[in-house]
């Protein structure tokens, strides 16, 4: 004789989770996907290609949320009020149809389900993982930017020409252009470094959080500071090297810096001088437990 095993009723909140989820990967799936692909490729449009570092950010970000799922379950189911006004307002923003809009509904979105499902306390959790999402949501920002980046374009052709100058090759500064070798080589707002001066902060963000140094505003503002510094310099030194190289008739290696994974290369190079500057700071900054207490004045 068998008998029947009851039957067990789904839990209705995790299956309104479950579709959530899965309205939201149908919704932003591709758009993720047309980033990512546009970034690998460069197929995307060259203010979009200023956001590249979201391949190294939104994983991060992903991979943060993960290991916080105990902590967020843990957390009291309540719903803010703001979250339903954020639901209209990304709704609104992706039926759009605006490039723009369309990809900062997705920030909007995630920071509506936060506040839907957990409150502020959704919100703080998964706070640094947001920052990370919409810093790398491609806007028109640079294109805004762009205009206001002459002084930089004039700074970096006249440091460049400075430096082959000592070279003994004949360079004429002409505000961003430079004249070399019967050749004209144009700092143009897109190489005024923007694209390399964002992936720098925004990977030191992630060093910074990754290395429990955010608490330390003295080691924060420092090592930014330093990182744009870095960021800079390295920039005036690849226009050099692209000048160099245009002046020179060297086609190829211009174009492998500049077109080419040469230039990833490049910028990669760069940004793993962040980690020995980091932990340099983090062992020179902090100040040990022994030197924070001041000795008592001792009475005879």
């Amino acid at each position: 004789m068998t008998t029947q095993q009851p039957i067990q009723k789904q839990n209705p909140t995790l299956l309104f989770n479950i579709g959530i989820l899965g309205v939201f990967t149908l919704l932003y799936a591709p758009i993720l996907l047309h980033w990512v692909d546009g970034w690998l490729h460069k197929t995307i449009s060259t203010e979009h290609e200023y956001f590249s570092h979201g391949m190294i950010g939104l994983p991060f970000a992903g991979y943060l949320a993960w290991i916080n799922r105990k902590q967020w379950q843990r957390l009291p189911n309540i719903t803010h009020p703001l979250s339903l006004g954020l639901f209209v307002i990304g709704a609104i923003f992706y039926l759009s149809g605006v490039a723009e809009w369309v990809n900062l509904s997705l920030p909007v979105i995630l920071l509506g389900i936060c506040l839907y499902f957990k409150g502020i306390s959704g919100f703080k959790l998964h706070a640094f993982s947001l920052l990370l999402v919409f810093l790398a949501t491609p806007t028109a920002m640079p294109y805004l930017i762009a205009p206001y980046t002459f002084p930089l374009q004039s700074f970096i052709a006249n440091t460049a020409a400075f430096i082959l100058n000592q070279f003994d090759m004949n360079v004429i500064v002409d505000g961003i252009n430079l004249y070399v070798g019967g050749r004209i080589v144009e700092v143009a707002p897109y190489c005024a470094g923007l694209k390399m001066l964002f992936t720098t902060l925004y990977v030191g963000l992630i060093l910074l959080y990754w290395t429990e140094s955010l608490s330390s505003r003295r080691i924060t503002w420092s090592f930014l500071a330093t990182a744009t510094l870095i960021s800079v310099t390295a920039n005036i030194i690849r226009n050099t090297l692209l000048t160099f190289f245009h002046g020179t008739g060297q086609e190829s290696a211009f174009i492998w810096l500049h077109d080419g994974w040469g230039g990833d290369v490049y910028s990669g190079c760069m940004l793993l001088l962040l980690i020995p500057l980091l932990n340099w700071m983090n062992s020179s900054f902090w100040e040990s437990p022994a030197m924070q207490i001041e000795p008592e004045n001792s009475s005879d």
